[in-house]
């Protein structure tokens, strides 16, 4: 066998002559593309095509973890210049380039993620053979980091499958498993990894036709269909994006409209378009973002756990949907509740997570026997890790977690759900307090990435590795919170939620509040984030907290608890609902809002994030931006509280606090942790 080799890439040839390429990056765990692995890349394409040509070439991964995870984010940062930006996408393109146009077929050989970039390099070859695995992911995710495809994704894919169903994924970034991507015409067949290669070989040797109706591909990209798409597309992009804060999207709506993908030019116009963004504030804010996401992915890495068997303890909204979730990532869950209607209707929610995520019926029946019904709790004495999501009264804690600690095995983790009430206050045993941490999800637990692994003054550090990695295990972001009233998101967002109802009572409408909330960026206003967790809760949270850090509670919220009025699960609570959707008029158009709404909203935020700071509920502010972004939906593109208050400048917003005082009231006053904050 003819054997090529460098740094990252190895290359034989087997006794077909079939040329079989292996990207392995060489220290790393995981395939990612930089500038080098470009250039060698670029020798070894050159190298096949001298002397006696192969019959095709294989691309494969040498990784066992996925494909290629797309570019190396870490060059990012080394960017600085417009040159820099164009001369690394523009090398990509001339790479990708030679390779879609080498004399003999191409097949790119796809197990696990398969993502960006390296799906820009699947794409530039002439089929794409999926393997049958649960962890294959496919897709162009760049505008989470506040790009378009730029190795030339934007222009391959619609040409591959079309412009309407190549810009639906380029637009959302969303990834297709292997069978999605089959169907969508991104891959030419999905096989079991045992028929792999034999497949990769078939494809080579017989270089069938594309599936694919290419007429429909054709016309899709036609200029007269771009422009009539092109205006529905982006009028449902608008309904989910602000233009103004993420661009990237947009932008690679208009290309398509405006330059098609026939004519090779459309290169050129996309690695232009990219250097732009890439060196936009927006596109280093999410860049920030992807750092401080695998800044907590690494922090389950210190511990191992073994976990077979979960048991969860209530069936409610918080404790079902827990239940779901880690038999949805394979574990044995018993679910607990004296409530029968209780844990029916937990299983019900649970089968609908199992069918929209799992899509096939024997994966899904294989999840709905992995989630067991416990009324009587026998699943305590065998489980790894019993996660307690009981009302939240600390006596009612306290009592459980007594049972708990005798019937549990000595090696079983103990966690509590709660969102509000320090470990210490939920028992007062010893051995205990070693072994209980607190596993704070958020609602909807299936939507939302972040877990906060509450950390109290006698938890064992093995323990609360121990639940850092059990996060890891399913597929959510821990991030480490000291045991404290609130812990972090939720102490956080208390005095934002608070102030917007006292914004409500002087007179300002509330569609006027969750629009100024919504132009900064935040994901849903605060009145009407206030009706979707619950009044009682909101109610419930604010009194426990204010025990603790003072502040008074609006009376329209304790008014409208009394009345029964709860927001959306009751269908009325500062807006009216109906089938769940919310019922209110636009804003008028005469209205002025107060200048200084914003300010009064976010910094009720950022100054109790600065108390947290200096009081040490987490160790770093990157935590702090992490745990608002992944916990709250704090806006991405601004990086994080404190983030923003380092791009503001603190002097700034300390000059802004005390206006807010001077107009106000005391309940503005600078927390003393700004003395000393260092975020520059």
């Amino acid at each position: 066998m003819e054997h090529i080799s460098a740094k990252h890439w190895h290359c034989e040839r087997d006794s077909d002559n079939i040329a079989w390429l292996t990207l392995d990056k060489k220290k790393e765990s995981t395939n990612t593309i930089h500038l080098e692995i470009l250039e060698e890349l670029l020798s070894m394409i050159q190298s096949l095509q001298t002397g006696s040509m192969p019959l095709g070439l294989v691309i494969q991964s040498g990784k066992k973890n996925g494909f290629i995870a797309g570019a190396d984010v870490k060059q990012f940062k080394d960017i600085q210049t417009a040159d820099a930006a164009f001369n690394l996408i523009r090398q990509g393109q001339i790479v990708f380039n030679h390779l879609a146009e080498l004399p003999f077929p191409t097949v790119a050989l796809i197990q696990g993620f398969c993502l960006g970039g390296g799906f820009e390099l699947a794409l530039a070859c002439r089929y794409r053979i999926a393997i049958d695995d649960p962890k294959t992911k496919i897709g162009l995710p760049e505008v989470h980091l506040g790009i378009h495809p730029g190795w030339g994704g934007s222009v391959r894919l619609p040409r591959l499958i079309g412009g309407i169903k190549a810009m639906d994924l380029i637009l959302s970034g969303r990834t297709l498993n292997a069978f999605s991507a089959y169907k969508m015409g991104v891959v030419d067949i999905v096989v079991p990894k045992r028929q792999a290669n034999a497949a990769a070989k078939y494809y080579l040797k017989n270089q069938p036709k594309r599936k694919t109706n290419q007429w429909l591909v054709k016309l899709s990209n036609l200029s007269y269909i771009r422009s009539l798409a092109g205006k529905w597309i982006g009028k449902k992009l608008a309904e989910k994006l602000n233009q103004a804060h993420y661009p990237a999207p947009f932008i690679a709506l208009q290309h398509w409209v405006e330059q098609g993908v026939e004519n090779d030019t459309a290169f050129m116009v996309e690695a232009k378009s990219v250097t732009q963004l890439m060196l936009s504030e927006t596109a280093r804010n999410l860049v920030r973002v992807f750092y401080l996401q695998e800044k907590l992915k690494d922090l389950g890495k210190e511990a191992t756990f073994s976990v077979d068997h979960v048991h969860v303890v209530g069936a409610g909204v918080m404790g079902g949907d827990i239940a779901a979730w880690c038999a949805l990532k394979g574990f044995r869950v018993t679910l607990e509740d004296k409530n029968e209607k209780a844990i029916a209707t937990a299983l019900n929610r649970a089968l609908q997570l199992f069918s929209k995520h799992l899509k096939e019926p024997h994966l899904v029946t294989a999840a709905k026997d992995r989630l067991i019904a416990d009324m009587e709790g026998g699943g305590v004495k065998k489980a790894d890790l019993i996660i307690e999501a009981i009302i939240e009264k600390v006596e009612a804690k306290r009592t459980l977690f007594a049972r708990l600690a005798k019937e549990a095995k000595p090696e079983a983790l103990l966690a509590t759900n709660t969102s509000t009430i320090p470990l210490a206050d939920l028992s007062n045993d010893a051995a205990l307090q070693e072994r209980l941490i607190g596993l704070h999800f958020f609602n909807p637990v299936a939507k939302m990435p972040l877990v906060e692994v509450i950390v109290g003054d006698e938890t064992d550090v093995e323990w609360a590795n121990k639940g850092m990695a059990f996060v890891r295990l399913i597929d959510k972001l821990p991030l480490p919170v000291k045991s404290s009233p609130g812990f972090l998101v939720n102490r956080i967002l208390m005095p934002y939620l608070m102030e917007s109802i006292v914004l409500l009572e002087s007179g300002i409408p509330a569609n006027a509040i969750d629009k100024a909330a919504l132009e900064f960026g935040m994901p849903m206003g605060p009145i009407e984030l206030a009706d979707t967790v619950g009044l009682d809760v909101c109610l419930y949270a604010g009194e426990s907290l204010s025990q603790y850090y003072g502040g008074t509670i609006p009376v329209k919220l304790r008014t409208l608890v009394e009345a029964g009025h709860l927001g959306r699960k009751t269908g009325q609570g500062f807006y009216a609902y109906e089938k769940d959707k919310k019922v209110t008029g636009a804003v008028d158009p005469n209205y002025r809002l107060p200048e200084d709404v914003i300010d009064r909203l976010m910094l009720s935020m950022i100054n109790e994030a600065v108390a947290c700071l200096r009081e040490k509920v987490v160790t770093h502010p990157d935590y702090l931006d992490a745990g608002m972004i992944f916990g709250t939906g704090f806006p991405p593109f601004r990086g994080g509280p404190m983030h923003y208050v380092a791009e503001q400048g603190e002097s700034l917003l300390l000059q802004r606090l005390n206006l807010l005082v001077e107009r106000h009231g005391k309940r503005f006053l600078a927390d003393t942790g700004w003395t000393a904050l260092n975020i520059s």
